[in-house]
């Protein structure tokens, strides 16, 4: 089933980001002001949240969420609380200032309570 533009701008709003939908999915990003630089250039870092796979009112959820190190176990924390999948962590870059840490997390349940359980998550995390 379509995920309407009206459901990816609903969610998008609870998360605090900018949502584009294809009817298929619905992607998410949201703006980390961490003032990152890789090899001394800046670089934008962000959150990516894709909702798709509409089907009973539920939907596949996925994120994949930028960290400082600092912030890894507090917010592994608070997904974890909310029943959240943690399936991955790593770091992308060489030589950047400060070491920032990527963890993806899933799950499948109505895309309004996993966004509202989403923003409670985020905000254990330096705004």
């Amino acid at each position: 089933m379509k995920i309407s533009k009206a459901l990816c701008n609903r969610l998008a709003t609870i998360l605090g980001g900018k949502g584009m939908s294809d009817g298929k999915s619905c992607s998410i990003m949201i703006e980390r002001k961490l003032n990152a630089t890789i090899l001394g250039r800046p670089y934008q870092t962000e959150h990516e949240i894709t909702i798709q796979s509409l089907k009973n009112g539920t939907t596949l959820n996925t994120g994949e969420i930028t960290l400082l190190q600092s912030e890894v176990q507090r917010f592994i924390d608070a997904a974890r609380r909310r029943n959240f999948k943690v399936t991955a962590i790593h770091n992308h870059w060489l030589f950047e200032k400060p070491r920032l840490i990527y963890l993806h997390l899933e799950n499948i349940e109505n895309p309004i309570i996993f966004a509202r359980k989403l923003r409670s998550a985020l905000n254990v995390l330096k705004k």
